[in-house]
């Protein structure tokens, strides 16, 4: 789904300018290492083909599971070409929305024993462990020092967080909020943070668009749906958001990030402990120019995700697509193509389970509609309270 350009401060760091199937054999993290945080890569940085040199980012990301020792995942997914990291360290939050660090937290992190690490263009790297107490459900400071030009930054668009940055050097290890006077809303580099600690069993990966992105939520309240599953169910499991607004289960959309069959492995089956998949995507590829009204086409594309997510031994949810009449682009014939989707979500038994997102927050008055106290108030994107009611509609029985 398309949401609204965000204005950031700065120069071009963004915008500086039940049927159940039989169950599949369960997966286990024999690492130890359970997913906590994620944010899907979508696309290159427009206008930074010089990278950001001498730039020192602190992104600000929210935890789902906590642990005794921590490592992060960096992408250079569209990149053209390689970006030397100089340091990367990671930290706790001395609060919300804020780059300073709880004093004593600050680790320096290494790469196979090294500081620096320089990462392909094209390619995902993932950091030793250092040992730190990470906080469940709290905020972390990952902050990423490149010190030479290098190419399109790889960014996740819509963090509907602020984090923050320097053009200064290398401000890394500093644990002041002074070091990073500007902001930015997106997540440059950073996509991910695993966790290890007693009891963790794994994690839960949502792979969809801006309704899973949090698009029209509170803005820094970590209440898009997925984070608020994750303030539901087991401390044993982390949740991570592979959400990326406009993302079509077929196409790809530029900054909307490339189709979700081509970034499934990526962004869900090499995540760390995952062990259950829910997938809610279709709705723009219905409601998208080129439009497909053909509900067999969006079947197909979620018969491939179910099919290679249970040949990883993962537990896979459908979720039903949610009501949207009333958006700019809605029409009767399109409307039928969701109810196709949704009739086959509902009864093939494809999916291990189903979560009926539609139901939890339709008018019963307006089925095509949804309720106006969960409506953001533009007839696509639920607000905070249709995210809760989204949350509580997940089967927890069915994440395990």
């Amino acid at each position: 789904m398309r949401v609204k350009q965000l204005a950031v401060a700065g120069i071009l760091l963004l915008g500086l300018v039940p049927s159940a199937a039989a169950a599949p054999v369960e997966s286990t993290a024999t690492s130890g290492w359970v997913g906590s945080w994620a944010a899907a890569p979508a696309a290159g940085v427009a206008g930074t083909d010089n990278g950001y040199p001498n730039f020192s980012i602190r992104n600000i990301v929210h935890t789902s599971a906590g642990g005794h020792e921590v490592r992060v995942r960096l992408s250079n997914a569209f990149g053209r070409t390689p970006v030397l990291f100089g340091r990367v360290t990671v930290a706790v939050a001395a609060g919300p929305d804020t780059p300073q660090a709880v004093p004593g937290t600050m680790r320096t992190l290494t790469f196979g024993g090294d500081r620096e690490v320089t990462v392909p263009p094209g390619a995902d790297i993932v950091s030793d462990g250092a040992a730190l107490a990470v906080p469940r459900d709290g905020d972390l400071l990952v902050t990423t020092y490149t010190p030479t030009p290098s190419g399109p930054v790889t960014y996740h668009p819509l963090a509907t967080q602020n984090s923050y940055f320097t053009r200064n050097g290398d401000k890394s290890a500093d644990e002041s909020a002074a070091a990073f006077p500007e902001k930015t809303a997106v997540w440059h580099y950073v996509s991910g943070v695993d966790v290890r600690g007693p009891g963790l069993r794994g994690s839960v990966v949502a792979i969809g668009d801006s309704i899973t992105d949090g698009a029209n939520s509170t803005w820094g309240a970590n209440l898009r749906w997925p984070d608020q599953l994750a303030d539901k169910i087991s401390t044993r499991l982390g949740v991570l958001n592979a959400g990326i607004s406009g993302n079509r289960l077929l196409l790809d959309g530029g900054t909307y990030g490339v189709n979700a069959l081509a970034r499934l492995d990526r962004d869900v089956l090499s995540q760390s402990g995952v062990r259950t998949a829910i997938v809610f995507e279709g709705i723009n590829d219905i409601q998208q120019t080129p439009h497909q009204a053909d509900p067999n086409k969006i079947i197909s594309a979620l018969k491939q995700i179910a099919t290679r997510a249970h040949d990883r031994g993962l537990r896979v949810l459908g979720a039903t697509i949610t009501p949207w009449k009333g958006w700019r682009s809605y029409t009767p014939q399109l409307e039928e193509t969701r109810q196709a989707v949704n009739r086959f979500i509902r009864t093939s038994g494809l999916f291990d389970s189903y979560i009926d997102f539609d139901a939890a927050i339709r008018d019963p008055a307006d089925p095509q509609r949804m309720k106006p106290e969960y409506d953001s108030g533009d007839h696509l994107h639920p607000g905070d309270k249709g995210f809760t009611a989204m949350a509580n509609a997940v089967p927890l029985p069915g994440l395990r």
